[in-house]
């Protein structure tokens, strides 16, 4: 049996006790683990300066793990160690899960499923503006742009919008009850036909394009498998669409149908429509898609066709594409999709707070400076500083006891940051200060540099009354700066033993974060200051 791995995890002060809690958790088989407490309060200030110069590795050390929030440099880090550094998961809770002690090592990169994105009013485009909308869908997820056909609306640049999609490098697909578009389609490059039934399938031995086989009508499950025989004794390819139906309207028995046609043909490639449950459902569609998805996995279906008509599946593509890569990693993994990250998980967190209220009180019991921190609890809201420490639910009755009536710019941001905070706890999400609420693949998450310090938001120039730098001399001196009285780096073993004393870098007020202050929750460079 191999030696268990030696982490060392680098952090601050206030996470110091949490951390280490989290950590003894550990299973001692797998790992053992250090603390480098790097002499600061809040480890999101670390920078790579203060890591180099205050942290020492203890001997047997194999990999480092920084704060997710941490902004140094792991590569940087890397190369002065000489060791493996990484960045850990935002919230010391989730580190368990992190170091793949869940039971897997979650992999979305792979998935089977083909999207196909119906363009419904395509014959009413421009090509250049079917172009640009077919890029704008590939981007989002989608593998082939189907161009949808209206009854009795002609399509006269039909050709012209597939070559330009096709010129592009993108797959198309038309989508007519016209058998001369689908022709026309078909003529100018289009890869795949929708849809033809065995009145219909002559043109699928006219063209290279594949087609989709439906039935002469939904229930009509034998038509179809005589088109289906015709195509596997011709040895071309297809797929088959049993038609998935809307709720009261034949949904259940066309469920069945898929898997009575997956039941006859085990082997034949089928696709499956969900505009007719998600268009045509007033739910929120992620969770129906999720279903819809999970089915397709279970019969190997491996193709959809999406549609997005109403405001209310507007995220369809993004929601078929999580999707589509969660039931894939847990089918692969023989387990039922749980565990498998947040995309699917829109309105609520399966672990939305990460502290109890004890370890806030704790927490806000070792603040020093003015400046107020918002937590959400399973009790409500936590905001508290050096002067006070309050709890609630509702965001706006805490102005009367935030003493910034003088302050438009701070009242402006604690309200802003206090509203999030409440839409958080009342409908069960995790809230972190200064971050936008995740919503999963519902709403598109914002690209960060995570190796640099955030800029600071529109209020800091006018916020004034706490630790800004255009307060009253009087109150900036009495607001300490976030590192004073920093305590010195220590290491500390996994079971809870100081280190040495010569593995204790010494502390060094020439590596202290150039980021002195927190101003309108945002952390501000010096140099970024005026």
């Amino acid at each position: 049996m191999s030696a268990p791995e030696h982490l060392v995890f680098i952090t601050g002060k206030l996470a110091h006790a949490r951390l280490e809690k989290v950590a003894a958790t550990l299973p001692a088989e797998r790992f053992t683990w250090s603390i480098a407490d790097a002499g600061v309060k809040v480890a999101a200030l670390m920078t790579e300066e203060i890591i180099k110069r205050r942290v020492q590795m203890p001997d047997g050390a194999t990999r480092i793990v920084l704060p997710g929030r941490c902004r140094a440099n792991p590569d940087a880090l890397a190369q002065h160690f000489g060791l493996p550094v990484e960045r850990g998961p935002d919230e010391i809770v989730d580190l368990p899960a992190y170091l793949g002690l869940t039971g897997r090592k979650v992999d979305l990169s792979r998935h089977d499923l083909r999207i196909f994105s119906e363009i419904v009013d395509a014959s009413k485009m421009t090509p250049d503006q079917i172009l640009a909308k077919g890029l704008d869908l590939a981007r989002r997820g989608a593998d082939v742009i189907d161009l949808g056909g209206l009854p009795d609306t002609a399509f006269p640049h039909l050709e012209d919008s597939v070559r330009a999609l096709k010129g592009a490098g993108l797959k198309v697909s038309v989508d007519s009850f016209s058998l001369d578009e689908l022709t026309r389609g078909a003529r100018a490059g289009a890869d795949y036909l929708l849809s033809l039934n065995e009145e219909t399938l002559d043109l699928a031995f006219e063209t290279d394009a594949v087609p989709i086989l439906v039935p002469m009508r939904p229930d009509d499950l034998p038509s179809l498998d005589r088109a289906i025989e015709r195509m596997e004794r011709a040895g071309r390819p297809y797929m088959a669409d049993p038609i998935l139906e809307p709720i009261h309207f034949g949904f259940v028995d066309s469920i069945v149908r898929y898997r009575e046609i997956r039941a006859r043909w085990p082997n034949i490639e089928m696709m499956m429509g969900t505009g007719n449950l998600t268009e045509l459902t007033e739910a929120d569609s992620l969770g129906v898609t999720a279903l819809l998805v999970g089915m397709c996995s279970e019969l190997a279906i491996r193709n959809v066709l999406i549609v997005q008509v109403s405001n209310h599946t507007r995220r369809t593509v993004e929601e078929h594409d999580a999707a589509r890569r969660v039931m894939y990693a847990a089918k692969e993994d023989a387990a039922l999709p749980k565990g498998y990250g947040r995309d699917l998980l829109a309105l609520h967190d399966k672990r939305p707070f990460v502290q109890t209220p004890d370890e806030i009180a704790a927490l806000a019991a070792e603040v020093r400076d003015p400046n107020y921190r918002i937590v959400v609890a399973e009790d409500g809201i936590h905001v508290y500083n050096r002067d006070r420490h309050t709890t609630g639910t509702d965001a706006m009755a805490f102005f009367p006891e935030l003493s910034v009536e003088s302050d438009g710019a701070h009242a402006f941001y604690l309200g802003g940051e206090l509203t999030k905070a409440e839409t958080a706890f009342r409908l069960g999400k995790r809230y972190v200060q200064d971050e936008p609420l995740d919503w999963g693949c519902a709403a598109d998450r914002t690209q960060e540099d995570t190796t640099a310090f955030k800029t600071a938001g529109p209020t800091k120039a006018a916020h004034t009354k706490h630790s800004g730098p255009e307060a009253p001399a009087a109150e900036r001196a009495a607001a300490a700066e976030p590192e004073q009285g920093a305590s010195a780096p220590e290491t500390e073993t996994g079971r809870g033993q100081e280190a040495e004393p010569d593995q204790l870098a010494e502390p060094d007020r020439l590596a202290e974060p150039k980021s002195g202050r927190i101003v309108c929750g945002r952390l501000v460079t010096d140099e970024g200051r005026s």
